[in-house]
């Protein structure tokens, strides 16, 4: 049967038991990428405009307002600087180990799953290729059987085990190809974020120290 008039399902049976695991990787993968991109459109913001808001009502001795406007801003940026804004009348250092420890409490949730991700990308071709070889063992063992009971190969009797390693090698690339390419797009997005938090508490510092 030629390949455009398989159905999915039918594509996926002659893949053999090894598409089923990557067919797993492939849902965690979406799952993972969905949530990590609902999540960062979640707490986006503005974090110059937040930044001169807080610093504006600082500047004013509006210290309840300002960790008022940060409760009402669901972001990891107004949790670090409201960490900082508690500390306003303490000394430096301790308004940076504050900002730490928000920092390490915060910054590991947004980086969440980020490593699922990464092994997933690294682990589909790794199963595709177990499925390659299974595919290869499936023929010999066909080639054996019928050496022994003195009967010809044909073609068709290697096909199985042919579909199965090449359809497992594509199956396995269809799902590492995307999910990396998320997983480098989702670092670079949670990498300028982190980047604005620093920028942000280091001007909150500047600002609650001269």
């Amino acid at each position: 049967m030629e390949l455009y008039r398989m159905s999915l399902w039918q594509v996926f049976l002659a893949g053999g038991p090894i598409m089923w695991p990557i067919l797993l990787c492939s849902v965690f993968a979406f799952a993972i990428t969905l949530e990590k991109f609902w999540y960062l459109h979640k707490v986006k913001i503005d974090t110059q405009q937040f930044l001169n808001t807080i610093l504006d009502k600082m500047k004013r001795h509006q210290v309840k307002e300002a960790l008022e406007v940060c409760e009402k801003t669901l972001s990891p940026i107004s949790h670090i600087l409201k960490a900082g804004i508690l500390k306003y009348d303490r000394p430096k250092p301790q308004i940076v180990e504050a900002i730490e420890d928000a920092s390490l409490y915060e910054i590991p949730r947004i980086e969440k799953n980020l490593n699922a991700l990464a092994t997933i990308a690294h682990v589909s071709p790794l199963l595709g290729l177990l499925g390659t070889v299974t595919g290869m063992v499936t023929c010999f063992q066909t080639i054996q059987a019928k050496a022994v009971s003195f009967h010809p190969v044909s073609p068709g009797d290697l096909a199985g085990g042919i579909w199965e390693a090449l359809l497992t090698t594509v199956a396995g690339l269809v799902v590492a190809i995307p999910t990396f390419v998320a997983y480098n797009y989702l670092v670079s997005r949670i990498n300028h974020f982190i980047l604005e938090m620093e920028k942000a508490s280091t001007e909150l510092v500047n600002f609650l120290t001269e």
